[in-house]
């Protein structure tokens, strides 16, 4: 597999893990059969068929709360002849409601489906993951072993009593059935991802990171689900993926694969420097020429400040490829760093002639025009942006910020914050940006409050939350807590100096601290992250 494949399964895995309900359906096929079902159930909304046949639409788009209304309504008004179509619309229901974790209702229709047909192997299983899930172990380990009677290579049962094992703290039987499962199929990337899930129920970090390694290794098939859940590890256990990582490629020290993954986890987690020289082995070494590892490099050295080089690498991504956008709106940014503001537009323009739609080249052109004092376009490109990426709280909020600091539309400023404060966000999540909307609407009582709740809950990994908990407080003038946030936040490695020292739009800065002597204190204690 080579580096280009992995940075499509990078953008994949980041795509499954954010994938909402009620999503638009984008394939035209199914948008168009969608419109005739509306159409048809306009004129009889009793129709089973045709409800079953567009809650089948929604389940395979993952909108699950619309499946499961089409799917009840059907099951209820089938007619006593149509029991075959009643059986698959049940059976749809069970998986439904396993999706959305509702283990007790889908064991009612699992049951009803297995009275019928009481060896149906896929449904016994479905009813074991129900038992296991809502701990009735003993009952899952019974579904398990009839799955086994009816398949004795069956690894789908071998690894369901693996789990069921970890529950019952036989860890050494767990150990020798998850191993039985992989001995089957030795090759089958699959095997390794559902083993690496038993290892993690186990503690066993290291083995599942090496079953996550192993997975990629063999095919391509499964590589976003394996990378989603080496970087879900990497989040609890930074060291014990780097690890890992690091001992496949010992073993392979000519895999460019190896190091482009190790890069991503460690920009990811910003460790730049890190990521910088594994970006640069794969170059220098020839492992791979693939332009996206430069746009990696631009990235790192943009966010350590090192613009020059950052530039060099922007350009030399945008001249191996046509398919550059995103390298022109990257490229923006560092112009923008550097003070050239017309060349900052004239760069996110280009990526907009390639991605109209491309709200981060917007973004970049907005503020770009903001330092030219072109306020007024600056604001109808934000207003685009905001049509694009309606969700986007970081738009919602610079759009407020140029209403109110350069158009001085006050109310209209206040609507757009107000727009963020409404988002479909968890409220402790802190990209959300809420508390910083609030701030700016002078709702500081809830700005705090929502400040505290994400200190008190989110997972601070890598500093990042400490680092947005530092530019809160700094906008408050608690200087003293913005402080510690600040050392809190470099002590667990963030490490983007532009943010330390550059940022300045609208509120989401730590601008306030710059002038005060403990800020330059702390950077030069924590030189060792950016240089």
């Amino acid at each position: 597999m080579n580096i280009r494949h992995i940075a499509l399964a990078v953008v994949l895995a980041i795509c499954a893990t954010s994938t909402a309900l009620g999503q638009s359906y984008s394939d035209p096929m199914a948008d168009a059969l969608l419109r005739a079902y509306d159409q048809l159930l306009d004129e009889d909304p009793r129709d089973p068929e045709t409800l079953f046949r567009r809650a089948s639409l929604y389940y395979k788009s993952n909108d699950y709360i619309r499946a499961l209304d089409d799917l009840n309504t059907a099951i209820k008004y089938f007619l006593p002849e149509q029991a075959d179509e009643r059986r698959q619309a049940v059976g749809m229901r069970a998986d439904v409601l396993m999706a959305m974790h509702k283990y007790d209702q889908a064991l009612t229709d699992l049951n009803e489906l297995l009275g019928d047909t009481p060896m149906d192997y896929a449904l016994i299983y479905e009813r074991g993951t129900a038992n296991y899930e809502l701990g009735r172990y003993g009952e899952a380990k019974r579904d398990f072993n009839t799955m086994l009677r009816l398949n004795p290579r069956s690894q789908e049962a071998t690894l369901g009593l693996a789990r069921v094992a970890v529950k019952e703290n036989n860890l050494g039987t767990a150990t020798e059935l998850a191993d039985r499962a992989v001995a089957m199929t030795p090759g089958d990337s699959r095997i390794y991802i559902r083993r690496a899930s038993v290892r993690t129920l186990m503690g066993d970090r290291s083995g599942a990171v090496d079953d996550y390694i192993t997975a990629i290794s063999l095919d391509t098939d499964n590589t976003p689900k394996a990378l989603s859940e080496l970087v879900s590890i990497a989040r609890a256990d930074y060291p014990t993926v780097v690890a890992g990582l690091s001992s496949a490629i010992a073993k392979a020290p000519k895999n460019g694969m190896f190091y482009f993954i190790r890069a991503m986890i460690a920009q990811g987690h910003c460790n730049y420097l890190a990521a910088i020289a594994d970006y640069d082995r794969i170059i220098n070494d020839g492992l791979d020429t693939y332009p996206g590892i430069n746009a990696a490099l631009a990235e790192c050295y943009y966010a350590l400040g090192r613009y020059d080089i950052a530039l060099l690498n922007a350009d030399y991504a945008i001249s191996a490829t046509d398919d550059n956008a995103f390298y022109y709106m990257l490229k923006s940014r560092i112009l923008r760093a550097q003070g050239d503001f017309s060349g900052a537009v004239s760069a996110a323009e280009k990526a907009l002639e390639k991605k109209p739609e491309m709200t981060d080249a917007l973004v970049c052109k907005a503020l770009a025009l903001v330092d030219l004092d072109e306020s007024a376009e600056a604001s109808v490109a934000l207003s685009e942006a905001m049509m694009n990426s309606a969700e986007d709280p970081l738009v919602g909020i610079l759009r407020g910020w140029v209403l109110d600091t350069y158009r001085h539309q006050r109310a209209n400023a206040e609507r757009a914050w107000e727009q963020v404060t409404e988002m479909d966000f968890d409220f402790d999540n802190v990209r959300s940006l809420k508390g910083f909307a609030l701030l700016s609407l002078d709702r500081r009582e809830q700005a705090d409050n929502w400040m505290e709740r994400v200190l008190e809950t989110a997972d601070d990994f890598d500093g990042e939350v400490s680092y947005y908990a530092a530019c809160y407080y700094s906008q408050t003038g608690s200087l003293d807590r913005a402080f510690r946030y600040m050392e809190a936040s470099l002590e667990k490695g963030y490490a983007d100096y532009h943010n330390w020292t550059m940022a300045s739009e609208a509120n989401i800065n730590c601008a306030p601290l710059r002038k005060d002597a403990r800020f330059k204190s702390l950077l030069d204690r924590y030189a060792h992250l950016f240089r």
